[in-house]
């Protein structure tokens, strides 16, 4: 006979890009319920934990916010071939918390604003996406001097939300449940697509919760969880 499913439960560590992490917890939720699978998440940008990957961190599976690092990570043998898919596909808005304020590309034009925030464009595609985005819109040299820097997409909401910067480029994921403030969701035309590309990692090849959980985030639940948080459902 099969063993009950709380004898077969394992734990499974996923290493998650932070503009997903939201989802991710939504998704692992579900997972866990659904298998008796205990789901254990690690926040950061994609530049960091792929460094920590890198450098041997524990962690299963690795939700990254682009498709460099998942190749890399199975070029280098920290992750296995074959395993990688992308799992959902991103979307950035120009978000302030102040009706009004933004308008479209005209409020970028205009530069009537102190600061505007953006991820890292180093470590974080979100912040990437925004560069590209500006300089197609003919406004980042003017711009250069007022952004200001986070971590991470996390970080960057953060200043956005709390005042340090009146506007910023975030996840359309970060205020798909509100209609606070103003917004402009930026044409994907504008910028080259973020994929987000998961993968199974070398850590994680011999432990079957992990194997389950991305299988799971495959799957018509989790996709309806994609679309609700502002993302593209993926492959």
């Amino acid at each position: 006979c099969r063993a009950p499913a709380a004898a077969r439960a394992g734990t499974v560590t996923v290493a998650v890009a932070a503009n997903f992490a939201p989802a991710a917890k939504a998704i692992g939720a579900l997972f866990d319920r659904a298998t008796g699978h205990k789901t254990v998440f690690s926040v950061g940008s994609t530049g960091q934990l792929y460094a920590q990957i890198a450098h041997g961190a524990p962690f299963d599976v690795f939700l990254a916010a682009d498709r460099a690092r998942p190749e890399r990570a199975i070029a280098s043998g920290n992750a296995v071939p074959g395993s990688r898919f992308t799992y959902a596909t991103g979307r950035i808005v120009l978000f302030s918390t102040r009706k009004g304020l933004v308008t479209g590309p005209v409020t970028l034009k205009a530069g009537s604003f102190r600061k505007i925030a953006i991820a890292n464009p180093a470590t974080a595609p979100y912040g990437l996406a925004a560069v590209q985005s500006m300089r197609a819109l003919g406004v980042y040299r003017r711009l250069s001097e007022k952004i200001v820097q986070g971590n991470n997409i996390a970080q960057t909401f953060q200043f956005v939300k709390t005042g340090n910067a009146e506007i910023g480029f975030v996840a359309l994921s970060q205020v798909v449940g509100t209609d606070s403030g103003s917004r402009w969701v930026v044409p994907d035309r504008l910028h080259a697509p973020i994929a987000q590309d998961a993968v199974l990692l070398k850590r994680g090849a011999g432990n079957p919760a992990a194997r389950a959980f991305l299988a799971f985030l495959k799957g018509s639940r989790a996709r309806a969880v994609k679309v609700r948080y502002g993302y593209g459902a993926g492959e």
